[in-house]
């Protein structure tokens, strides 16, 4: 699909990732792009999303109820039922008013607990997620069961993606419902802040993560959305994991901090490992990061401390 002269609707367009999957497309000149906000456009509203819909050439759903361990642990019932609905509804609305292509990005929680590394697509449905964030990744993963079955039945060009873990500039800093780069780096500069020379993280520190840098995440966004029409799920992410404990020591060192950490190893660790098979993103559609983890903390600590959101 050329985005010239497309009339584009970026639901979350002005979230975290959603202000820079808006920042591209408008770099490629579309007639227009509708970025609806949650208090007129409800998307777990049938209405709404009919209105969302309406006219559009291209729909991406970015919108989600989302955040980290502490919120999946406390709310899992709204994060299911919310991701579920809204979903649901807008593929249904962009079939019914015969949107062009609709893209969906889902969620790394919706791998199962224990997949082997590197995630590989075809693992997708070989157990349940991890247990804390299973209500999240299984309403994120019908969304693709719901996309494909429309393809089949009624002919609808619908893609699904699945990021990884993103962190960058604009990044959720609460700690009630931060992912864990976020969440970090406050926790370290609060510390820096008092004169404490600990900070304690959850867990054990021996679970990996990969991270993708927010900006190369909206690349790949809208890189499928110009070049992919397939109904197989890709991975987007950067093919580098890094265990937590390792992590925490890497930002703590970027932010200047002289302390240690302590861990509390009575709050859960999560899922083991994520790291993730890039290669069908990198054939199908072009997509490789380009920000490496330094250079992408480096700009996420600068923008927190200029934001100073403590």
């Amino acid at each position: 699909m050329d985005l010239r002269g497309k009339r584009i609707a970026v639901t979350g367009g002005s979230g975290f990732l959603g202000r820079h999957v808006v920042e591209k497309i408008r770099a490629r000149a579309p007639a227009d792009i509708l970025v609806p906000r949650s208090k007129e456009f409800d998307l777990r509203r049938m209405d709404a999303c009919l209105r969302v819909t309406e006219g559009r050439d291209l729909v991406i759903h970015l919108a989600a109820h989302v955040g980290g361990i502490g919120l999946n642990r406390e709310k899992p019932g709204e994060l299911f039922f919310d991701n579920a609905i809204m979903g649901i509804q807008l593929i249904e609305a962009a079939r019914a008013n015969r949107v062009a292509k609709t893209v969906v990005a889902g969620t790394i929680c919706a791998y199962p607990k224990f997949t082997p590394v590197p995630f590989r697509e075809e693992e997708l449905w070989n157990g349940y997620p991890e247990e804390t964030n299973a209500p999240y990744g299984v309403a994120k993963k019908a969304l693709l069961v719901q996309l494909q079955s429309y393809r089949q039945q009624y002919g609808m060009n619908g893609v699904f993606l699945l990021p990884v873990n993103l962190y960058g500039p604009h990044d959720n800093f609460d700690l009630n419902s931060s992912h864990v780069i976020p969440a970090l780096i406050r926790k370290i500069q609060e510390a820096m802040d008092r004169g404490a020379g600990e900070v304690t993280l959850w867990g054990d520190g021996t679970p990996t993560r990969e991270f993708l840098y927010v900006e190369d995440a909206a690349e790949g966004i809208v890189l499928a959305c110009e070049r992919y029409d397939g109904a197989e799920p890709a991975n987007l992410g950067n093919g580098f994991e890094i265990p937590i404990r390792d992590l925490a020591t890497k930002i703590g060192a970027a932010m200047g901090f002289k302390g240690r950490f302590a861990w509390d190893a009575t709050k859960p660790n999560g899922q083991p490992r994520r790291g993730l098979d890039t290669s069908r993103a990198r054939e199908w559609f072009g997509f490789s990061a380009r920000t490496g983890l330094d250079e992408g903390l480096r700009k996420t600590i600068e923008w927190y401390r200029a934001a100073d959101l403590r």
